[in-house]
């Protein structure tokens, strides 16, 4: 999957580090570096550091040590409005007021640029991202009154409106069946900013990322392409289970499973979604 990628280092984390304030380490010394428009997948297991990264980045927690850099500026140095400008969050349980309109919910990502956009690009906007995820015919109903699948689609909405140049996601794809990961993940992709997405799916990294960091026990256990990270003996090493590579019937790229213990029992497959862009 080719992207389009500039010199520029949009994002640079250095030795960063996070400790509760008992002493336990949640993340350690991890370093990496991004290109604009470059797409991380972070893995792992549960408890890894995942969200606590995507946090950090998000300003939503001080590191304890290291640093980050947005376009070759300290992120300490950057205004709360010009983080929000320029940096968007899915959270996995930023849950919205149930009595919230649709529209009214996403339009909240056009917050910190309303000053400068006329009421018909406010409605421009909101309309564009509502149609990007398939929730344009339901732009009227309450928050409440939605799928959970559409409520993750809606706040998808959110961060699109923010037009932002770094887009953090965690687990953005809960709640949402095979064939709409798979297009949530296309619509990401599509807006050509760099995304930093905690993601279960390891069989939906190939056709989306263009790096995947792994994280163990808060330690940065691995970075790089896909094809160099997500391969066996890492599988079977971080998650415990069998990786396969599998050639498509139809097509020529090759498609990833995973071998599964199922009450007892092996030979589940968990084959890879194709990346669609419907809904």
């Amino acid at each position: 999957m080719t992207h389009s990628i500039s010199e520029e280092y949009a994002l640079k984390v250095n030795g960063l580090s996070y400790n509760l304030p008992n002493g336990t380490t949640l993340l350690n010394s991890v370093s990496f570096n991004l290109h604009a428009g470059e797409i991380l997948a972070l893995v792992g297991l549960n408890g890894s550091g995942k969200t606590t990264l995507i946090r950090l980045l998000a300003g939503l927690l001080v590191p304890s040590l290291g640093n980050i850099s947005f376009s070759n500026r300290a992120f300490e140095g950057l205004s709360i409005t010009e983080r929000a400008r320029q940096i968007a969050y899915f959270g996995q349980h930023d849950d919205a007021d149930g009595r919230l309109l649709v529209n009214d919910f996403v339009g909240l990502g056009l917050f910190p640029h309303r000053s400068s956009l006329s009421s018909k690009e406010i409605k421009n906007r909101i309309e564009d991202a509502l149609d990007r995820v398939g929730l344009f015919e339901k732009s009227n109903y309450q928050i409440a009154q939605l799928s959970g699948g559409e409520r993750q689609r809606a706040k998808f909405a959110r961060a699109v409106c923010q037009a932002p140049k770094l887009l953090l996601l965690d687990e953005p794809t809960n709640h949402l069946d095979p064939a709409a990961k798979g297009a949530l993940l296309t619509a990401a992709m599509q807006l050509g900013i760099t995304v930093v997405t905690a993601l279960h799916d390891l069989t939906l990294i190939d056709d989306f990322a263009t790096h995947v960091a792994v994280l163990k026990d808060g330690s940065l256990a691995g970075f790089g392409h896909p094809s160099d990270i997500i391969n066996p003996q890492i599988i079977q090493e971080i998650f415990g289970v069998q990786m396969f590579r599998l050639q498509h019937l139809n097509e020529q790229h090759m498609l990833s499973s995973l071998d599964v213990m199922m009450n007892g029992q092996k030979g589940f497959f968990v084959n890879k979604s194709s990346l669609t862009n419907r809904f």
